[in-house]
């Protein structure tokens, strides 16, 4: 297993739509440090505005609707949206050479990674895939305020999506059930042990896995090997990858399809 370190660097453009206005929060004002910061431009680039929307929907109905913790308002910026970013760079680098690009974010819950990746990549077409009526519900505001036409959001497990084995060949497919994504992302769903068995059958030939991990990433890899192996994954490395300066790097954990 390899682990290296690289600079995330900034997410690509994204045409911001017709802004939509929140009300304002009726809890406590919050004090997030990254508030005003010129590094969410440097960072989140074009795609600023239409994630500022997303984040003033975060404070407004986040915490009651049970989509981040009580202590996340002061700390969006970083903990949520940002470190959802930084997988962008690996998005990109992975579809570079690809006519269509397409990425499923699996058990997608608030929008992290896939609702922040999908704004920062309008030229990918996303899928998130979320079983939870509720989140869906809140993934599909969303989608319609902050104006994104490249998401499709999807009420199933992960594992109801695997091709038939019969048909895994063939991949021009265009029924959801049987479709072969580019990439598949997610962020702290399940241990790698399951994980592998869940998202890696959903990989065209040479798609790539880039989940979100905690610390533990290298471990879990290592405990993984025989299930990453057995559904095709191959070159399982942990990258870390620093938002920016004085932030707290994110690993991630990319993973390539034979």
């Amino acid at each position: 297993m390899e682990s290296q370190k690289v600079d995330a660097g900034k997410a690509d453009s994204a045409q911001p739509r017709e802004p939509v206005q929140f009300q304002g929060s009726e809890s406590s004002p919050h004090s997030d440090p990254l508030e005003g910061s010129p590094v969410l431009q440097e960072i989140l680039g074009d795609a600023l505005p239409q994630l500022e929307m997303f984040h003033v929907k975060l404070l407004n109905e986040g915490v009651r609707r049970g989509l981040i913790g009580p202590r996340d308002p002061d700390r969006l910026w970083e903990r949520h949206i940002l470190n959802s970013a930084v997988i962008v760079p690996f998005i990109r680098q992975c579809t570079a050479n690809l006519s269509r690009r397409t990425v499923a974010d699996i058990g997608s819950g608030g929008g992290f990674p896939g609702l922040v990746a999908a704004a920062c990549l309008p030229d990918h077409q996303f899928t998130l895939v979320e079983p939870m009526a509720r989140r869906i519900e809140w993934l599909n505001e969303c989608v319609n305020d902050m104006g994104l036409t490249n998401v499709v959001v999807l009420r199933e497990r992960a594992e109801s999506l695997i091709p038939d084995r019969s048909h895994r060949r063939n991949a021009d497919r265009n029924h959801m059930h049987n479709q072969l994504f580019s990439v598949v992302t997610c962020r702290a769903v399940a241990p790698m042990s399951k994980l592998a068995g869940w998202t890696l059958p959903l990989l065209a030939s040479q798609g790539q896995l880039i989940a979100l991990k905690g610390r533990s990433a290298a471990e879990e890899i290592a405990k993984a090997q025989q299930e990453i192996r057995r559904y095709g994954g191959v070159n399982p490395r942990v990258v870390e990858a620093p938002l920016g300066h004085g932030l707290q790097s994110t690993h991630v954990v990319i993973i390539s399809h034979r």
